[in-house]
């Protein structure tokens, strides 16, 4: 079992799970929030990895003009029926089909944990590429060295690993693929609602 497959296959369950998720995480509001001033009526953004659509959603909800790309059929097919009015699409963030700088923004929350250190560098050049020249992206991760494996999801079949990065690490791959890092904040995790690892979260423009 791939990661499209498994996320195909817990979709229901991840969006019953984690589509109201952000209500309970109020960094995440702040910080999705100053990213949304930042492209408002700049074009469209990317929401890689979407999932179910939540972050897009509320991106959406601040006027924010964005599309949900996401590797998972069913994610799509799930974020199209819980929030209408944005459009969903399949892709893989490593080989995006889209020209250069088609996009205004760029935000990819834990869309980097199954790609091990190695291939950070290329899918963030990948982003690179798509981003229009001063485009802002804002990363999220969990933070650490570690790797965990998951055969079961919300009782649902999975083959997953879960890669965790040095922030360090990912702000010298976001450099090296043509970004400025401007801002990283770390935050432990919120008690009963996340998974208890911490998070990392960069501010990065597109030279």
């Amino acid at each position: 079992m791939d990661i499209r497959s498994s996320y195909d296959s817990v979709a229901a369950a991840y969006a019953e799970h984690l589509f109201t998720e952000l209500e309970r995480k109020p960094l995440d509001r702040h910080l999705l929030d100053r990213f949304a001033e930042a492209v408002v009526g700049r074009g469209l953004v990317a929401d890689l990895g979407c999932g179910p659509g939540h972050v897009s959603k509320y991106l959406h909800e601040r006027g924010v003009s964005v599309c949900g790309i996401d590797l998972s059929p069913e994610m799509v097919r799930c974020a199209t029926r819980l929030c209408p009015g944005i459009e969903f699409r399949v892709g893989d963030m490593r080989a995006l089909d889209v020209p250069a700088g088609h996009f205004a923004g760029l935000v990819a929350f834990y869309s980097i944990v199954h790609f091990p250190p190695a291939e950070i560098e290329p899918v963030l050049r990948e982003c690179r590429r798509v981003l229009a020249p001063g485009g802002p992206m804002l990363l999220a991760f969990h933070a650490g060295d570690q790797t965990v494996h998951l055969d079961d999801l919300w009782g649902r079949p999975v083959s997953l690993d879960f890669q965790f990065h040095q922030p360090r690490a990912v702000a010298g791959a976001l450099e090296s693929a043509g970004f400025v890092v401007s801002e990283a904040t770390e935050r432990e995790p919120y008690a009963d609602v996340e998974y208890p690892s911490r998070r990392c979260y960069l501010f990065a423009t597109a030279t």
